[in-house]
């Protein structure tokens, strides 16, 4: 436990460094151990500041990017949070600490799968998932006080936006090359939204449809 608190402490000095200052977001990514979600090839970096290849062609991100688009969603306790691409289930883990639901969607259910394992053991019960189309996010559940998207979209996330609660915000990689741009929309009394451009980043693109696996 001390190595993983040694190295969390690290971490967490960096981010702080770094422009992720959120006492919330980092007391939230410091309690989760990213060990339980990396593959086992690459432990030794599992508290590295770099992103790491997951099965799927996929990636869990930098730490650094969890940090800084967390901190950009604002997620207050008692909001309902939309998050797009579960992955590993790590970005979702954070959020479950700030958030009061969390309805995440994923493409691939083996992916989805295992997630949903990690979450459960790490004793997480404010989760929901689901087996789908990120793009169409989860209209059922709709409106969310905030949106996450954690692979690139090539326009803007529209059909999403249109999943947002007033006022609320949306976080996305937006961009068809490898180097997207991170934007956050935040909602206007008169329905429009304001974009800002927080940072150049590299995300896996949001796909269409279902995968088919296997």
């Amino acid at each position: 436990m001390k190595m993983h608190d040694d190295r969390a402490g690290r971490l967490i000095l960096s981010l702080r460094q770094q422009g992720v200052t959120d006492a919330r977001v980092l007391q939230a990514m410091e309690s989760i151990d990213r060990a339980l979600f990396v593959n086992e090839r690459f432990l030794d970096q599992a508290w590295e500041d770099q992103a790491l290849p997951i099965d799927c062609a996929q990636t869990i991100s930098q730490p650094y990017i969890v940090g800084l688009m967390t901190q950009a969603l604002d997620v207050q306790p008692r909001h309902r949070v939309l998050e797009i691409g579960t992955g590993s289930g790590y970005q979702c883990a954070v959020l479950s600490r700030l958030a009061r639901f969390v309805y995440s969607v994923e493409r691939y259910r083996s992916l989805l799968t295992e997630a949903e394992g990690r979450l459960k053991a790490l004793g997480v019960d404010n989760v929901f998932t689901r087996h789908g189309d990120g793009g169409l996010g989860w209209p059922e559940q709709a409106p969310f006080d905030r949106i996450m998207v954690t692979a690139a979209s090539p326009h803007e996330p529209t059909e999403l936006l249109k999943q947002l609660k007033p006022g609320g915000i949306l976080v996305a990689p937006v961009g068809r090359t490898s180097v997207q741009m991170l934007h956050r929309y935040t909602g206007q009394d008169d329905g429009s939204f304001r974009r800002e451009s927080l940072s150049e980043v590299r995300f896996v693109p949001l796909v269409e449809g279902v995968a088919k696996e296997g």
